[in-house]
């Protein structure tokens, strides 16, 4: 029986997080081997089967396996059982242009696409709720990491200093070669470019490091943000990365959710 590869994170007792690999899957190509993606035009039939796989390892059934139809934004849904009892078409809609989600259902995992943007998953463990988070660098200038921690404590009362961060795999500081006008926008919005940003022929901006410093703005303790050392363009074997294998190709799904 084919298993997804899948890179765990230890975020606390209660919680379980994780990004996919491209290993232990059923798509082919550059979409090999494991993608949930349906955007990316994989086969649906391989979709299927590794939500299938995926499902079953971590025990939950397909209806609580929950992925928005991103759009490179800052908008943030909170999942409740009052949408999950919605239909599929009804629950698709609600999921089309959101690019984070947060919950405090049990056994619900809520999850983000991504393929060199970076993925982060917030846990707070005194009132029990989780987020997962797309920041593309579009979504990094509108500051989705610092909405998202401000969007917890407005709905479950998160205070930011117990919340635990764990920052996935993305495109690195020497790997996203950027132009002058994507510069200019972090540079616009205020962000510390001498601590995310290198001159090399081009700009190149440090996205993980972007979004550790918007948790960090918001009052995350240093000591609670976790930084994968993957950079998706050099692992491009083990992670897919838009840059190396082009937009028609999978994408690594980041998650978390609640198991007690």
């Amino acid at each position: 029986m084919t298993e997804p590869h899948l890179q765990y994170y230890q975020l606390g007792e209660g919680v379980t997080a994780f990004s996919s690999t491209r290993q232990g899957g059923y798509s082919t190509g550059n979409y090999a081997e494991f993608n949930i993606n349906h955007f990316c035009g994989d086969d649906e039939q391989a979709i299927s089967q590794n939500r299938q796989a995926l499902c079953r390892l971590l025990g939950i059934r397909n209806d609580r396996l929950l992925l928005p139809h991103q759009v490179h934004r800052a908008e943030i849904l909170a999942v409740d059982e009052l949408l999950l009892g919605l239909s599929p078409e009804e629950q698709h809609k609600k999921l089309d242009g959101i690019d984070a989600l947060m919950t405090n259902v049990v056994g619900l995992c809520i999850g983000v696409s991504t393929a060199d943007c970076i993925p982060l998953l917030l846990y707070d463990p005194r009132f029990h709720a989780v987020c997962a988070i797309h920041a593309g660098w579009r979504g990094t200038v509108q500051h989705i990491a610092e909405r998202a921690v401000a969007k917890m404590t407005d709905v479950y009362g998160s205070r930011p200093s117990d919340i635990l961060a764990q920052i996935g795999p993305g495109i690195s500081l020497d790997s996203f070669e950027v132009g002058d006008e994507v510069y200019h926008a972090f540079a616009e919005e205020g962000f510390p470019m001498a601590l995310i940003s290198k001159k090399y022929e081009k700009w190149h901006i440090d996205l993980p490091e972007c979004n550790r410093q918007q948790l960090l703005s918001m009052g995350v303790p240093a000591d609670h943000i976790a930084v994968s050392p993957v950079c998706t363009y050099q692992l491009s074997d083990v992670y897919f990365s838009a840059r190396r294998l082009g937009i028609n190709s999978g994408r690594i799904y980041t998650a978390i959710f609640l198991d007690s």
